[in-house]
């Protein structure tokens, strides 16, 4: 899948390191900041399977008999080993004995597996999610959205929060007649990662059209997003002509 990248500079003002020790010579301290959205190629299902039945093994029988269905259904979506990571199988006593006018009620007991299943293929989610439901998967815990260039958006994220910093400092400096020296100390660098929904591309691919009037958001609009930000604190040494 193409990727449709949209790239937030965040341009902060002048920030002074709090709790940091700085140089005494002329100098000028600014954080870089840059945000990348980019649509997800890939996603990680959190399953559970489950079996209930007045015996243990009763329970345990059918839930390997789902299993194996589930397993073999899984191959028409591409999905190799590798991209299947299983628990061991759990069985627990749902039901309690109790005595209840004269009556004794039979206990129950459920066995259980939670399944993690990375898709490849971003179209075939839906797909996958009805199979899963036919089957009678008990709970669909979590999808994750993912992309398959997940260290090199990390990677260009922070490249663009580094440039950002030598803009800042280049903006700031040029405004007070200075120029921006070579770097002293470069405090952090923070990469945060999410996933969810946005209408931030929607509206990109609207105006990609030539539509740049976006109407009232619609519930089709929301479109599943991955966001890598990234911040670093850089402090330059400040050349001042006296």
């Amino acid at each position: 899948m193409k990727l449709i990248i949209t790239i937030f500079l965040l341009f902060l003002p002048l920030i002074a390191f709090a709790n940091a020790s700085l140089p005494a010579n002329r100098h000028i301290s600014v954080q870089g900041t840059a945000e990348v959205l980019v649509e997800p190629d890939m996603a990680k299902i959190l399953f559970r399977v489950n079996s209930v039945k007045n015996e243990p093994k009763a329970a345990n029988n059918e839930l390997e008999n789902k299993v194996k269905l589930l397993i073999d259904g899984l191959n028409q979506f591409e999905i190799s080993a590798d991209d299947v990571v299983a628990s061991n199988v759990k069985i627990e006593k749902t039901g309690m004995d109790y005595i209840e006018t004269g009556h004794q009620a039979l206990s129950e007991y459920s066995a259980i597996r939670t399944f993690e299943v990375t898709l490849n293929s971003i179209e075939r989610v839906s797909d996958l999610t009805d199979f899963l439901l036919n089957q009678e998967v008990n709970a669909i815990q979590d999808i994750e959205f993912l992309s398959s260039k997940f260290e090199q958006l990390q990677a260009q994220v922070t490249q663009l929060a580094i440039e950002d910093a030598k803009i800042k400092a280049g903006s700031l400096a040029d405004s007070f007649n200075a120029k921006v020296g070579e770097v002293r100390t470069i405090r952090s660098t923070k990469n945060n990662y999410d996933s969810g929904f946005s209408t931030a591309i929607t509206k990109m691919h609207r105006a990609q059209q030539g539509n740049n009037s976006f109407p009232q958001i619609r519930s089709n609009d929301l479109q599943a997003t991955l966001s890598f930000k990234s911040s670093i604190d850089v402090v330059f040494d400040l050349e001042v002509d006296d």
